[in-house]
């Protein structure tokens, strides 16, 4: 019993997605849709089954996988490194928040037009946009983590005669540990919605062309299938940031939930 109680998400989430195919395909059936709108489950299956022993899909996807993980990789270094400055300067925090806030509010499509005009059609500016989504959650978390550290612990430090290093790299990096990652969580998904935003707006290569390419071409199950392909992709990099969750922080409680209980 409390094993089928630790795996019902392993049982509800795949039966979930069987009734959304069924609908959706009741729905084709019954509306008398045409399937150049919208094609039936079976129909995208066939397309991407087709598409996935081909060479073009997997180039295009290593290209967006390369501009994210190195908008990510760059977004990491600026947001963990500027948020452990900001949190321990308040006056350098003051006086740069109104430059953070300004990358977020501007419009991403146009910084993709400056970019390009910059570098060109390039992987430069895709990198550029995934960077600029993807540092903010990580700034900010770091942000908050370094400046949430324990008083009373920080006190304790300083009865040690702990130097600053030690007292951040055995205090304050840990505690704040939690809460970097949460931010990389929600930065690898950022970093991969603006590689492919980048692609939408000036791209020559990667998932997002190929959407345009698929959808210039009225090509509705290839579109379906690129849409899979995202997904696919976009699970993975989310579940590699959960297993370095676990790496990293096992001791936390958001990490012990998950874990079997082991009896005694």
């Amino acid at each position: 019993m409390n094993f089928l109680r630790r795996r019902r998400a392993w049982i509800t989430t795949p039966l979930l997605l069987a009734i959304f195919i069924y609908f959706w395909d009741l729905y084709c059936r019954l509306s008398g849709i045409h399937p150049f709108i919208v094609p039936r489950p079976g129909a995208v299956l066939d397309q991407y089954l087709t598409m996935v022993q081909t060479r073009a899909l997997w180039e295009h996807s290593w290209i967006t996988v390369f501009e994210t993980s190195v908008g990510f990789f760059f977004a990491c270094v600026i947001g963990i490194g500027g948020g452990a400055i900001l949190g321990k300067v308040r006056w350098l925090e003051e006086a740069m928040r109104p430059f953070v806030i300004a990358t977020q509010v501007i419009p991403k499509i146009a910084l993709v037009s400056l970019f390009i005009l910059w570098f060109g059609f390039g992987p430069e500016p895709k990198i550029l946009v995934s960077t600029v989504l993807a540092f903010f959650p990580i700034l900010t978390n770091t942000l908050l983590g370094v400046k949430s550290v324990d008083l009373g612990h920080k006190d304790v430090m300083k009865s040690l005669n702990a130097t600053r290093w030690q007292t951040w790299r055995m205090l304050e990096l840990p505690s704040a540990m939690p809460a970097i990652i949460a931010g990389l969580e929600v930065g690898v998904v950022l970093a991969y919605i603006g590689a492919i935003v980048g692609e939408f707006a000036g791209g020559t290569k990667g998932l997002g062309y190929l959407t345009l390419e698929y959808q210039n071409g009225f090509n509705a199950p290839g579109l379906f299938g690129v849409l899979i392909q995202l997904t696919v992709i976009g699970f993975a990099l989310y579940l590699l940031i959960l297993g370095l969750r676990r790496s990293l922080i096992p001791w936390h409680e958001s990490v012990l939930v998950e874990r079997p209980a082991v009896p005694a």
